[in-house]
């Protein structure tokens, strides 16, 4: 029995020994990347995006909710986009149109035209239970290029929907990429994807110029990274990390995982952030942007306390 525990302890000690001088021979050889600073981030912080354009006061992805958030002074929006049939690119969340308009069916099987149909005012309902905004002629389907030309002061955080595997998903990065540059929109966009693949096919194309986000992989990347020590390996590939602040019940609101990536200039955002304390509490700790369905609570707080 004495040989058994002698021999794990043995085992244990090596063990040690390889991880602790493979520790230091990466903190010998590596050196941290930090990244550059895009335009997008160049305007005074917190952000506070309307998530899905101000989803918790007017229908989501509409001119309503985007008109009604503008009121409260966002800095932007957090959108989402998906291809049509006819390869236009829409402010969407869903891949079907069903839970928030009175139609039915896949976005990339309809065309625009039969989108711009629909009542997307149809089941929003406000705190009391009614339906102020159906029928409303600005509870309309947006196009990404509407969106943009339409509020030219607003950052646009956008998130590509579309599986990378799919037909409408392999052509949204060049279509989006395209569309970004004829509207000369290059510093106040930010895209990003749960798919990694999808950012890094965008990337092909604009290369350093836009601001780009990181998608899961990535980010289980950085926070293995934090928590195990080897840190200092790590290079970022993102301007922004936009995360929860848990995820299967490991913490991302670390502040010490905030000041982490903040020190290789990757802005941390977090979403959905509703509660106005606990908004507080993350700009406290150095988060960089708060996605909201409420862009009035955080109007209030940026009122009262910034």
């Amino acid at each position: 029995m004495r040989k058994c525990i002698k021999g794990i302890l043995t085992t244990i000690g090596v063990a040690g020994g390889i991880v602790g001088g493979l520790w230091i021979g990466t903190k010998l050889t590596s050196e941290t990347k930090v990244q550059h600073i895009k335009p997008y981030f160049k305007r005074r912080s917190p952000y506070i995006l309307a998530h899905r354009g101000g989803m918790a006061l007017a229908p989501e992805h509409t001119k309503l909710a985007f008109d009604k958030s503008s009121e409260f002074n966002v800095e932007g929006f957090e959108i989402d986009i998906r291809l049509t049939k006819d390869e236009e690119i829409v402010v969407m969340h869903d891949a079907y149109v069903d839970r928030t308009s009175n139609g039915a069916g896949r976005v990339s099987s309809m065309t625009l035209a039969e989108l711009k149909e629909l009542d997307f005012g149809h089941h929003f309902r406000d705190v009391e239970g009614n339906t102020p905004f159906r029928g409303h002629d600005d509870a309309k389907i947006l196009t990404l290029k509407e969106l943009l030309e339409n509020y030219p002061d607003k950052l646009v955080n956008i998130d590509i929907k579309d599986k990378p595997e799919t037909y409408e998903g392999s052509l949204m990065p060049t279509v989006l990429y395209r569309l970004i540059k004829e509207l000369g929109a290059e510093d106040r966009v930010l895209v990003t994807s749960f798919h990694d693949s999808q950012i890094n096919r965008f990337r092909l194309y604009s290369g350093d110029e836009i601001a780009l986000g990181a998608g899961e992989e990535q980010v289980t990347k950085a926070y293995f990274s934090f928590k195990t020590g080897f840190k200092h390996l790590y290079q970022p590939n993102a301007d922004t990390f936009q995360i929860p602040v848990n995820i299967k019940g490991y913490p991302l609101d670390n502040e010490k995982f905030i000041a982490f990536l903040q020190n290789m200039n990757v802005a941390v955002g977090y979403w959905v952030i509703n509660d106005m304390d606990k908004m507080d509490e993350l700009i406290q700790k150095g988060a960089h942007t708060i996605v909201t369905d409420f862009p009035d609570i955080s109007h209030h707080l940026m009122k009262q306390r910034y």
